[in-house]
């Protein structure tokens, strides 16, 4: 499996997507206390700080190395705003599945669909991806509207596909391929 390439990129209005370091390990763990953030996304309770660091540093960097996957920050005014990362990656059929998360100070201001789009278009015209899918519970309301800003095309649902702390959910696929991005 290749390494995963390194990905930084900024957006036209200053939106920054770039490698999580050892300084956004205190952000991490501040936003993995959010209730609203954790209802739809499973990690340890409570994220002690060891675990954001050596996710931010050591963990991330291995999932690139290996090919696979990749975690990205996601910078506004030079502040941890989330993270989206690619996942599930296929190399032979050039596919992947990505997640994210935005902060609580930064949600409501559309810097997630911004970044996702301009993350998944350089995957798809600069990297070669034939499809970028995003699997979102039904009750996800943001990250639905998310999805659809970044330019991507509901699919369908996958049924008890997902879990959260709270147990089993259905998934929306999602997906956007090279032929959405012609104009």
């Amino acid at each position: 499996m290749p390494a995963f390439p390194d990905i930084a990129l900024t957006t036209d209005d200053g939106i920054r997507v770039e490698a999580l370091s050892l300084r956004d390990a205190p952000a991490l763990v501040g936003a993995f206390t959010d209730a609203a953030l954790r209802r739809w996304l499973p990690v340890p309770d409570p994220y002690p700080l060891a675990t954001a660091e050596q996710w931010c540093t050591v963990t991330s960097e291995q999932m690139r190395e290996s090919g696979g996957g990749i975690v990205r920050a996601i910078r506004f005014d030079g502040a941890l705003a989330g993270s989206v990362d690619a996942k599930r990656v296929d190399w032979r059929a050039m596919t992947c599945e990505l997640s994210f998360w935005t902060a609580a100070p930064f949600r409501g201001r559309g810097l997630m669909p911004r970044a996702v789009e301009a993350f998944s278009r350089a995957l798809i015209l600069e990297h070669g991806f034939e499809r970028v899918e995003l699997r979102i519970a039904p009750g996800n309301a943001a990250s639905l509207r998310a999805a659809e800003k970044a330019g991507f095309r509901r699919e369908g649902t996958a049924r008890n596909a997902g879990f959260t702390d709270d147990g089993r959910v259905d998934l929306v696929i999602w997906s956007r391929i090279p032929a959405d991005l012609q104009d």
